[in-house]
C-alpha cells in the first residue's frame, strides 16, 4: 500500500495547494468596502493585506495597493516536507507551522478555513473516503478559536480573537500534521471464483490515493469590527471595549 499510494510523494506534495480562494477575494472585499464616510476619510481602504506563513516562510499573500488593485502570490505547502528520496511514513507526525501575518498597513481581525480531502489516482476529489484521517494539530490556546457551528469532518475555521498591527503574525494555528495509521487498516477482500476455488485478494481502500491540504486566510478592518466581521464573514461577534479582541458569540 506504502508503495503505491505514497511511492511518490512529491505528486502528492504539490497536490496541496496553499490558495487565497476566490471567496476570500470576495469576503475581503465585502469587509473593505462596509465602513463610515467619517473612517473613510481617515484611512484608506487599499492598505489592508493578508498573507499565510508556513515554518516561518511567507507561502501566500494577497495585498490591496494604493492603486486599488489586488496583488497576489500563490505557493504551495509541504513543498519541504521530505528529503530527497523520502517517503511518506503513516502515523509519522511531521512538524509544519502555519501562521497568518497583517502584510498590510491597518489593524486588522483575520480568519483561517483549512480544508482537507483525498484525491483518487487520477487527481479527482474522492468524497468517500475519511478526511479526518488526515491529522493537523491546531492549537486553541493561544488566541485561536475553532468556529465547531462551521467546521465539518472536512472543513476547519478558526478566528484568531486578537487584533493583528501592521507586520504583525499570529502564535501557530497548527504545528503539525500526520496521516493516520489508520489508513493501513483500511482493506477490501475481493473473491474470484475460479476452477480451482475462490481466491480471495486485498486491497487498500487508500491505494493509489492522494491527500489535499488546503488554507485560505482573510482578514477584516478593526473599524466597526463587528459589523464589517458579520459582512465579511457571517458571524457574529463580541468585541472587547477597547477593541483588541473578539469572541464568539
Amino acid at each position: 500500500m506504502r508503495k503505491k499510494a505514497w511511492g511518490k510523494p512529491a505528486a502528492l506534495l504539490l497536490g496541496a495547494a496553499v490558495l487565497l480562494a476566490g471567496s476570500t477575494a470576495g469576503s475581503a472585499r465585502a469587509a473593505l468596502t462596509y465602513y463610515s464616510e467619517n473612517y473613510s476619510a481617515q484611512v484608506s481602504i487599499s492598505r489592508i493585506g493578508v498573507s499565510l506563513l508556513e515554518n516561518g516562510e511567507i507561502i501566500s499573500s494577497r495585498d490591496y495597493t494604493e492603486e486599488n488593485d489586488w496583488v497576489q502570490t500563490s505557493g504551495a505547502l509541504l513543498e519541504n516536507l521530505l528529503g530527497e528520496g523520502e517517503k511518506l511514513i503513516l502515523g509519522k507526525t511531521y512538524d509544519n507551522v502555519l501562521q497568518v501575518n497583517n502584510s498590510g498597513s491597518i489593524d486588522t481581525f483575520v480568519r483561517a478555513v483549512v480544508k482537507k480531502s483525498w484525491t483518487d489516482p487520477q487527481g479527482d476529489k474522492d468524497t468517500s473516503l475519511d478526511p479526518e484521517m488526515i491529522e493537523l494539530d491546531f492549537l486553541t490556546d493561544n488566541g485561536w478559536m475553532i468556529d465547531e457551528d462551521a467546521s465539518t469532518r472536512e472543513r476547519t475555521v478558526l478566528y484568531y480573537d486578537r487584533l493583528l498591527t501592521p507586520g504583525e503574525s499570529t502564535l501557530p494555528l497548527a504545528d503539525c500534521f500526520r496521516i493516520s495509521k489508520a489508513v493501513g487498516t483500511k482493506v477490501n477482500h475481493i473473491e474470484k471464483k475460479t476452477e480451482e476455488g475462490t481466491i480471495v485478494t486485498t486491497a487498500y481502500a487508500y491505494d493509489g490515493y492522494g491527500f489535499q491540504i488546503e488554507v485560505e486566510a482573510d482578514a477584516v478592518q478593526t473599524h466597526n469590527a463587528a459589523d464589517a466581521i458579520k459582512s465579511a464573514w457571517g458571524v457574529d461577534v463580541t468585541v472587547s471595549d477597547d477593541g483588541t479582541r473578539i469572541s464568539l458569540q
